[in-house]
């Protein structure tokens, strides 16, 4: 692992679920220090009560300065106006956001810094904050998200990866986009806490109540449930199978009233990370229902680790990084392939978590993603 370096990095929230950006730095910041940025919005804000909470806590959280929240990471949350096709907000955006950031460099006392980015917004400032290195590291098509100015976000993370000192992509469709804007870009796939999903096949761990008193089989998903979830397939697979029950875990920011009806849907809402193996465990299968299109094309979704390293059986839609895991999992080409899958699962009996199947993930912890990611970076400032 990389040591001693200061590390920038722009990413989402940090209160937010942990996703690849948290389990990354949380590993860096062992050796390192990190200034975690929180999110500069990547979609434009509407007059939703939701948006207008987002907005108080922007403002709070910025009144609080930077804080620390574990052991070499602080946190600084900005304010930046989220309209990133807009020159004037852009050029508002910079100057503060440049000006902020390092008042809050000096207070930390980085020197030469990393920056390392995940977010396409950040052009306007990354590699103007006396860092030695810029790293735009990309883990989904950002401008496929609903409700983003796609041109402007395009524009902006093109700009990003043609100054980016090395670009680093987690799906193969992401390499084969990225790298035509620079050709110093690698493929690093996602990883997985094993050791905590792998909880799932322990004997010793109880399934919460919620889940343990459901009639079996209970086919599971877990994560945010979006427009990208084929709530549709859902749908179509309930009716067929009345006697299944099916368990979507999640924050929900999608319309799910055609589910509702379903009474051997349910819905569970959001769990803390901690409980997710406990969940897991209560699943027979595991599902990856989502739509075809440009976002979850170039996805590399996290739960299909999690989920294997939970050693449940697997049925995903047939996106390219499912396809690159068959070996471990199923892949579904269409509804009524998804069904079958699912009933030879459960009529072979080979259903739970399985620590055979749990195994296959050993060599993808996120410990050895991190040593890969530092190998990149070395061999950079090398160069």
């Amino acid at each position: 692992m990389i040591e001693g370096k200061d590390i920038i990095c722009f990413s989402n929230d940090w209160d937010g679920d942990p996703l690849s950006k948290k389990h990354i730095m949380q590993r860096l910041a062992k050796r390192n220090r990190i200034l975690w940025v929180n999110s500069l919005g990547n979609r434009n804000p509407t007059a939703s009560a939701q948006d207008f909470k987002r907005v108080l806590k922007k403002l709070k959280d910025f009144a609080r300065g930077s804080r620390r929240v574990e052991n070499g990471i602080h946190v600084f949350s900005p304010l930046a106006i989220p309209f990133h096709g807009n020159a004037a907000a852009r050029w508002i955006n910079r100057r503060a956001l440049r000006w902020a950031l390092r008042r809050a460099c000096r207070k930390l006392g980085f020197r030469n810094p990393i920056t390392w980015t995940f977010v396409p917004a950040s052009a306007d400032v990354a590699g103007d904050l006396g860092e030695r290195t810029l790293v735009y590291h990309c883990v989904d098509e950002n401008s496929g998200f609903t409700g983003t100015d796609k041109t402007a976000i395009t524009n902006l993370e093109r700009r990003l990866m043609e100054k980016s000192d090395c670009v680093i992509v987690s799906s193969s469709p992401l390499l084969e986009t990225k790298r035509q804007h620079n050709q110093n870009t690698f493929l690093v796939t996602h990883g997985v806490d094993v050791p905590h999903f792998r909880m799932a096949c322990d004997l010793e761990t109880e399934v919460p109540e919620d889940v343990k008193t459901l009639r079996r089989p209970v086919i599971g998903f877990f994560g945010l449930i979006a427009d990208w979830v084929d709530l549709d397939l859902i749908r179509s697979l309930a009716h067929a199978r009345p006697d299944w029950t099916f368990v979507l875990i999640g924050k929900v920011v999608t319309d799910t009233r055609a589910l509702q009806s379903l009474k051997n849907v349910h819905f569970l809402g959001q769990k803390p990370y901690q409980l997710l193996p406990a969940y897991a465990k209560g699943f027979d299968i595991a599902i990856l229902p989502f739509v075809m299109n440009e976002l979850t094309l170039a996805a590399n979704p996290l739960k299909l680790r999690e989920y294997l390293a939970a050693g449940l059986p697997v049925v995903s839609s047939a996106i390219p990084e499912a396809e690159k895991l068959k070996h471990v999992l199923h892949v579904a080409r269409d509804r009524a392939h998804f069904l079958e899958l699912i009933r030879q699962i459960i009529e072979s009996g080979k259903t739970g978590p399985q620590i055979s199947i749990s195994r296959q993930m050993d060599c993808e912890s996120w410990d050895e993603k991190v040593e890969e990611l530092s190998r990149i970076l070395r061999n950079l400032q090398c160069a």
